[in-house]
């Protein structure tokens, strides 16, 4: 039997590991899987455990008032030790590219066991965007022995990196698996019942690091001259539990008719809201993988994106953070509708639904 430990902390993460531990658990004659939370992010990844339900085997309950990247990676190195020592898996798998992963890869190469990355090979090349996250990921990626690579792009970036070619795998990304568990036909919420059912809704996501403060203020500005431009449009803004994110969304939002402020969204209501959308705005990364599943056009708020699989289908435009072309951009959708349509219906490039299980293949390969 393979004994398999997956660690994550935040709520992306566990939307994107937790289809692995379901898989895991389909399949007990084979694997044994040990589940680790660290509570990175907490309300929001309990949120989604409570979506799977999964209980972990560990929880390192982190999450701390105003803590320090170092604070985070510290505490991971930490407390992991006595784990690794009392559980010593065949293999750890980490995810994508957060302090989490880092730190938990750290951890795992002191103690000499196999890590698997899932979601490898994501790259902008700029070692300051995202931030930390790109570093992040690089550096699991020096650590690994398994390359879970969701599309080919990224498995060229990691042969670039002169990575064992045999090593590296194509799966397809998790996040796609995850949709099967929340999308429902029947569903309801709260922020439907105060939208008005003549109106289309933008579903907006912003909240990385490097888009705090003036990024983000010209953003919000954008959104308010939309609403006032066309009133048959609502915007839904699940607000960050970041203090920042909040205190320039309160100042600039607040009091903006037709601009909707919410509670953050668990899984379920988020992958709900964003498939009745008519578009959506975003800086987040999964979303980016999401949306395309979901025909639904994204245009990301960031200079650049290590998901370039999706512009080049079409179901990605990088529009930047500056007013005028948030507007321009947002407009543009909302006007001509041959363009929405050819982004709506781009052919989504990050999988089929089966990547949980293709790793599980590979694993046992490799393992048995």
């Amino acid at each position: 039997m393979i004994k398999i430990m997956t660690v994550f902390g935040t709520r992306p993460e566990a939307i994107k590991m937790l289809p692995i531990v379901k898989e895991i658990e389909k399949h007990q004659e084979k694997f044994k899987g040990i589940t680790v939370v660290t509570g990175q992010h907490r309300e929001m990844l309990d949120q989604v455990l409570s979506v799977f339900e999964v209980k972990p085997d560990y929880d390192l309950a982190l999450m701390n008032k105003n803590q320090t990247l170092a604070d985070i990676t510290i505490g991971i190195i930490t407390e992991l030790d006595s784990i690794l020592m009392i559980e010593q898996p065949d293999i750890i798998l980490v995810h994508g590219d957060t302090t989490t992963t880092f730190a938990a890869s750290l951890s795992a190469f002191y103690h000499q066991i196999p890590i698997g990355h899932v979601e490898a090979g994501l790259r902008t090349w700029d070692k300051y965007s995202p931030f930390p996250e790109e570093m992040n990921r690089q550096l699991t990626d020096v650590l690994s022995d398994f390359y879970f690579a969701p599309t080919n792009i990224s498995k060229e970036n990691l042969l670039k990196e002169n990575h064992r070619a045999d090593r590296i795998f194509v799966t397809g990304n998790t996040v796609i698996d995850a949709l099967s568990y929340s999308i429902t036909p029947d569903y309801t919420h709260e922020i439907l019942t105060k939208l008005n059912t003549d109106h289309k809704f933008i579903l907006l996501t912003m909240h990385r690091r490097e888009n705090q403060g003036q990024p983000m203020v010209n953003v919000f500005l954008a959104i308010k001259q939309l609403v006032e431009r066309h009133p048959e449009f609502e915007v839904v803004f699940p607000v960050h539990l970041s203090p920042k994110v909040q205190s320039i969304a309160e100042q600039y939002l607040a009091d903006v008719e037709r601009v909707h402020l919410i509670e953050p969204l668990n899984m379920v209501d988020f992958h709900n809201l964003a498939a009745r959308s008519y578009l959506i705005l975003t800086d987040s990364g999964g979303v980016q993988e999401e949306a395309p599943s979901l025909q639904k056009p994204v245009l990301v708020l960031r200079q650049e994106t290590e998901r370039p699989e999706g512009v080049a289908a079409g179901t990605l435009k990088i529009i930047g953070t500056e007013t005028e072309n948030v507007l321009l951009e947002t407009e543009k959708l909302i006007l001509d509708p041959q363009a929405y349509d050819e982004m709506a219906t781009a052919k989504n490039p990050y999988g089929d639904g089966h990547s949980s299980a293709r790793i599980l293949t590979i694993i046992e390969e490799n393992f048995t």
